[in-house]
This record gives structure tokens, sequence and C-alpha cells, in this order.
């Protein structure tokens, strides 16, 4: 495992150090962090660019590079928003896209398709091996369903979700790159079984592979660490976030349409809530995790240039050296072949 390193999408704005991506990096450095995730928004790194320019690739690993900062991955979490979005979000989702195509939604998955096929392209030239994204979402609305969803919707959902993401996925398999799906409530991919779908119906492709979260697992209440167990040989990128789940009389998993502060289900900063990371860091070192561990930091209480500060030496804390050799050697018997077929009364 690598790190610590952090997401830079929740920090960056039109105020030092938070207004470029070099400057971004150095205030990542002085916290302690040895990597960043970078969102592909045009202000901070030009994905069109990045995707046709090995010169503007290690221009930009240079900048960040001078700070002992390297870029983690790439993230497309509001191009991949944009690849499948059903109508009665389309004016929520507006702000994602680009102004050219902002009032037109039928433009959109071309759009976006384009932006992740050049995301491909800029992550091999940079030398990642993972990138950051959404699945989209057509069936959200009918998750608790009513009335019943009709027979056959969540398979032409999912059908349409693959068409979409294949070209996509093909692109990243071809440069070598991870295309990790946070798997995130309100996007198709939200759970395990959703993920299983989708990869029947991309036919297992390589590049299909997933960001691990726990904190949207907290929320829905899905065991965070047997998913690890289930899915760990597809898991290439690790947001760590916590969370909490305080369930009331008044409200449970679906948040009563509260504000984040008063939901049941809500992020925290880094220690605050109820993950245990040190299960999560330990499952990561029993399957042999090489990815980074990413700082994400979303919480409904406490100042986020605070939960960037508390965040590097959390993860530094809790990565785990893995050991080269079992306790016990020190009482290895040197027995051969011949040796064990006789410890096993075979001879």
């Amino acid at each position: 495992m690598k790190g610590p390193a952090i997401f830079l999408a929740q920090f960056a704005g039109s105020e030092a150090p938070f207004d470029s991506l070099e400057n971004m990096a150095k205030w990542a450095a002085d916290l302690g962090y040895i990597g960043i995730q970078v969102p592909t928004d045009p202000s901070l790194f030009d994905l069109e660019v990045a995707a046709d320019s090995q010169d503007y690739c290690d221009e930009i690993a240079g900048k960040v590079g001078q700070h002992g900062i390297q870029i983690t991955e790439l993230s497309t979490h509001l191009q991949g928003q944009l690849l499948a979005v059903h109508p009665a979000y389309e004016e929520m989702f507006a702000g994602f896209a680009a102004p050219e195509v902002r009032d037109n939604p039928k433009a959109w998955p071309e759009w976006a398709t384009k932006q992740l096929v050049a995301a491909a392209k800029a992550s091999k030239r940079l030398g990642l091996k993972a990138h950051a994204t959404f699945s989209g979402g057509l069936l959200w609305h009918t998750m608790y369903p009513w009335p019943q969803r009709p027979a056959g919707l969540v398979e032409a959902g999912f059908q349409e979700l693959a068409k979409r993401w294949r070209p996509v996925l093909d692109a990243f398999a071809e440069n070598e790159v991870a295309c990790c799906y946070e798997i995130h409530p309100g996007e198709d991919l939200h759970d395990g079984a959703t993920f299983e779908r989708f990869l029947d119906a991309v036919d297992g492709n390589p590049a299909a592979s997933i960001l691990y979260d726990p904190s949207h697992f907290m929320l829905q209440q899905l065991d965070y660490l047997r998913f690890i167990d289930l899915y760990h040989e597809r898991i290439k990128a690790f947001h760590v976030k916590d969370a909490e789940f305080r369930p009331n009389g008044r409200s449970g998993v679906y948040g009563g349409y509260e504000g984040w502060v008063d939901r049941p289900g809500r992020f925290r900063s880094l220690g605050d809530g109820q993950i245990d990371f040190k299960q999560i860091f330990s499952k990561f070192a029993q399957y042999g995790y090489d990815g980074w561990a990413v700082l994400e930091w979303e919480c409904a209480l406490k100042h986020p240039e605070e939960g960037a500060r508390e965040g590097a030496p959390f993860i530094r804390e809790h990565m785990i050296r893995v050991t080269d050799k079992a306790f016990d050697d020190f009482a290895a018997s040197g027995v051969d072949d011949a040796g064990n077929r006789k410890i096993l009364g075979l001879d």
C-alpha cells in the first residue's frame, strides 16, 4: 500500500493555496501527504491536452514532484455521472457538464465518453495504474420500488449502462489502467450485487474495477469488511473516509430528507466515526493491496482544513508494512520431502 494521499476535489477553490494544482501539492506536502488524487477540473488539469501531450503530463508531474508529491489517480466522477443520467436528474446534474453541452442532456453521454477515453490516455501518460469515477445511474429512482419494478427493467437498465461503458472500459484496458467505480448510493453501481450485475453485462472486462469507500457501505448498513473478502481482486483504489450510523425513532437509512448534520447516517472526519479502519487496513494487507490510501474529506461537523491536517498521520499510523517472513520461522525444522513423508507415516 502507498500513502498517505488526499483527494483534492473538496478543497479546490479560488483562494490560495487551493487555487492551483501546484499550490495544493505544496499544501498537501506540508501536511505530510505524499500523493494527490486529482479531479479533472479544467482549472486544475487539462484532460484533453493531457491525453495527447506527453510534454504536458511530464510538466504537471514535475510541478507537483518538486514538492515530493505524486499523482495517485485522476478523477472523472462528474463525467462518469453524465454518461448515464435519468431525465428526472437532468436539472440537478447540468452543472457537471461543459458549457458547450450543458443545455443539451442528449449530448452528455457522447461528451462524457470522450472525456473518459481521454482520461484513460492521460493516466497512461502519467504512469498511473488506476482511475476514479462514477458509473452514472438509469435505475436509481427505482431503488425502493413502488409500484413494483416491471419484469426485465433491471436487466434492460444494466444492458444499456454496459453499452455506454464498453468503449470506455476498452480504452482503459488498452491503456492498462483500472477504471475504478466508486460504489456509491445514487449510482447504479451502489453495492456488491449491482457491481456483479454490471461486471456480467460487460463480460468481465478486465478494466472494470472498484474504488473502495467504506463510508458509503456504513450508511447502507452493508458489511464493509466482508466486501473486501468478496471483491478484493477488483479493488484497485481506496478512499479512506469515516462515517457513522445512528438510527433513531424518526429516521433511518433513508435520512428523512434531513440535512447532513441531522441525518442518522453521516460522514465524519477520520477517527470521529464508527468505521473499523484497523480491520480494513488488515484486510488490505492480507490480500496484498498495492494501490494508494487516499483521504476523501467529507464531514458534517469538522472544518475541512482540520480534517486534512489530521488525515495524513491517521492514514500513516494505520498502514501496515507487510511481513516477509512467518513469525515462527525460527522454529523451522528444515525437513525435506523424504522427511515429510516420514512425518506422515508413509515410509
